[in-house]
């Protein structure tokens, strides 16, 4: 046996983790577990999964997050990773100073105490040395806030010392030279008012020439080069931060971030009241799967991470596929509608990936989407129907619809246009001509990642696979897929068209009892203007799906997509700003490239054979191309 495989708990295999029978067996070990653990907690358990819609939603939020804690001990166990559980547990405590000083020292003390004008006055420089002199090391933010902790619980003999505390909370927060030697802080840091007419902060705008100019500051800018992912998300520190941030107002029923933000109505008003809108008419309805935001982020803060991760796939099987970069309709919703509101897309992503990095993180980020025993109606697939789905388009709409259709006992086709490259059926559990084949457990879920600078656009989930950027890690899609097609019940095939390929009387008499059509992002827009197909004219999302499916931004690829400067992107919605920061990035990539095949033709054929074959504009724009080569390449 290898040193690294997977041994589970309770005399289990991994084959039992993707088999009814065996999530059926594993659910009784928990319950019987839970029951020896606490009798009353299982009684209740069982009794709301026999009626679950007889308990209120306060009922059912205190029912799962008691139980989520006793489910994280269970999965420790079973997966023989309990130690490694402890210590992230750990990290989750060791923080929690910073949360705690942040709330009650440094915004209800020390910015109320301190104003704005005040703390830029002070010697911040002056106050650091002797904070350090007082912490006796290093001003970290952990270290500053369990020095104020411990001052704080004999406040009378660390006066002085929490004076200057107060004051060196004050200039880091609230002065601009405090902001930026603590730019990301999650310890200095005080939520900013909304202004809807402002909603970009750190704007520079310059009159010139008639017009006005904006641009962000310097110091704002995140550089980059190539195509490797662009925004990495939050830490730990980061998420707790946003956890804790949270007010957890499930208890009070005010979580409009899940449910919704809603009118008052009034007293012979009937109910429900209407979704409130925000000043720019856009309808606050909340998570679209009412996820249970605010109970996952008091386990996060409370250092429950696979308790927390559970409580997110409930509601959000595919969780991969939603958090940070992807949706944001929950911070739209925020209680705080005045002040910043939680960033909640970073927390849950954070918490995705504290569980993935777990040794067997993604086994068992898997088995939660078969069988989770927080879901009170359906803790494990229902039993097969004998019913078989087409499911056209696998993008978000259609993996997520597979997903559920199998939990809910259905057989699953999924079809796609897009050719959907095979992968190794040692992880897929799919082989080169399509029949089942025995996979491995992965341990390490860095196995499975690729550069996106170097990915080879794999062709699952649509428009998540050719329409978002590298501001998402697009290796999050192959976790996707693997957690479909692992499964018995699911098939998947690519390059097949619906209408063409395959039409819907093929269909029938393939057998199928339902066709899912679950695609259309992809349809080309054509916009109703004159000139709009003119050469140097494209659409922005005609572009982005070029640079993306061609794999133009590749440095093996010979992809014929030109781009030329200066480019002029028209609109400001997320396309727009996608095409203008993949614009930017593409074209000093196919300069480059330009330059070193152009390089290597000539020291083969010579200069004057390399350019006869161009015509006068073709020998125009390579100049063109050529001298910003080499100036980038001078620059680098």
């Amino acid at each position: 046996m290898k040193a690294d495989a997977l041994t589970l708990g309770h005399g289990l295999s991994f084959d039992d983790l993707y088999d009814r029978e065996g999530l059926v067996r594993l659910d009784g070990l928990f319950v019987e577990a839970l029951g020896v653990a606490d009798g009353e907690l299982r009684r209740r358990l069982e009794s709301a999964r026999a009626e679950p819609g007889g308990l209120t939603r306060l009922e059912e939020s205190d029912l799962i997050m008691e139980v989520a804690a006793h489910l994280e001990a269970f999965l420790g166990g079973l997966f023989g990773i309990g130690d490694a559980l402890v210590a992230l547990g750990g990290e989750h405590d060791a923080l929690a100073p910073i949360y705690e000083v942040r709330r009650n020292f440094v915004q209800r003390r020390a910015v109320k105490k301190i104003k704005a004008d005040g703390a830029a006055a002070l010697d911040g420089e002056a106050l650091g040395r002797e904070m350090e002199t007082l912490v006796g090391g290093p001003l970290t933010a952990l270290a500053f806030a369990r020095k104020v902790a411990e001052w704080e619980t004999d406040e009378a003999a660390h006066v002085e010392a929490l004076a200057t505390a107060e004051s060196y909370a004050a200039w880091a927060t609230l002065s601009p030279a405090g902001r930026k030697k603590h730019a990301g802080s999650v310890l200095f840091k005080e939520p900013g008012k909304l202004d809807f007419d402002h909603l970009v902060r750190h704007m520079v705008s310059e009159e010139s020439d008639g017009f006005t100019r904006h641009r962000l500051d310097q110091s704002h800018l995140r550089r980059r080069e190539g195509f490797a992912l662009t925004d990495a998300g939050a830490d730990l520190a980061g998420a707790l931060g946003e956890a804790n941030y949270c007010i957890w107002c499930h208890k009070q029923g005010r979580d409009s971030c899940s449910t919704g933000l809603r009118e008052k109505l009034g007293k012979d008003e009937p109910g429900p009241a209407p979704f409130r809108k925000n000043t720019f008419e856009i309808t606050l309805a909340g998570c679209p799967l009412e996820e249970k935001i605010s109970e996952f982020q008091k386990l996060k803060a409370d250092g429950f991470p696979i308790g927390a991760f559970a409580v997110m796939t409930i509601d959000n099987p595919m969780v991969a596929a939603t958090g940070h970069r992807i949706c944001n309709d929950c911070m739209k919703s925020c209680v705080y509608q005045k002040q910043d509101p939680v960033d909640i897309p970073q927390a849950e992503t954070r918490t995705l990936k504290d569980v993935l990095a777990l040794p067997w993180g993604f086994e068992i980020y898997s088995l939660l989407t078969r069988w989770n025993p927080l879901n009170l109606r359906r803790p494990y697939p229902k039993a097969e129907s004998g019913r078989k789905v087409l499911v056209v388009g696998m993008g978000p709409a259609g993996f997520t619809l597979a997903h559920h259709l199998m939990n809910d006992g259905h057989t699953v086709v999924g079809i796609d246009g897009l050719k959907i490259e095979p992968l190794p059926g040692g992880i897929s559990g799919v082989g080169a001509t399509g029949e089942r084949v025995p996979f491995e457990p992965v341990r390490d879920v860095e196995s499975l990642y690729e550069s996106l600078d170097d990915r080879i656009m794999a062709g699952f989930g649509g428009v998540a696979e050719y329409g978002i950027t590298v501001r998402w890690d697009k290796n999050f899609l192959k976790l996707i897929r693997l957690l479909l097609e692992r499964r018995s019940q699911f098939a998947l095939f690519g390059g097949v068209r619906f209408g063409g390929t395959i039409t819907p009387d093929d269909a029938w008499d393939m057998g199928f009892d339902h066709i899912a059509l679950a695609a259309g992002a992809g349809k080309p827009t054509i916009i109703d203007m004159p000139n709009n197909l003119a050469r140097g004219v494209r659409t922005a999302s005609d572009f982005l799906m070029a640079l993306q499916l061609t794999g133009a931004a590749r440095r093996d690829t010979v992809a014929n997509m030109q781009l030329r400067l200066p480019a002029v992107v028209i609109g400001g919605g997320l396309t727009a700003i996608d095409t203008a920061t993949e614009a930017l990035a593409y074209y000093p990539r196919q300069v480059e490239k330009f330059l070193g095949r152009y390089e290597t033709l000539v020291a083969e054929k010579g200069e004057e054979a390399v350019r006869a074959v161009w015509d006068e504009e073709e020998a125009a724009i390579a100049d063109i191309f050529l001298s910003h080569g080499r100036a980038i390449r001078e620059e680098r």
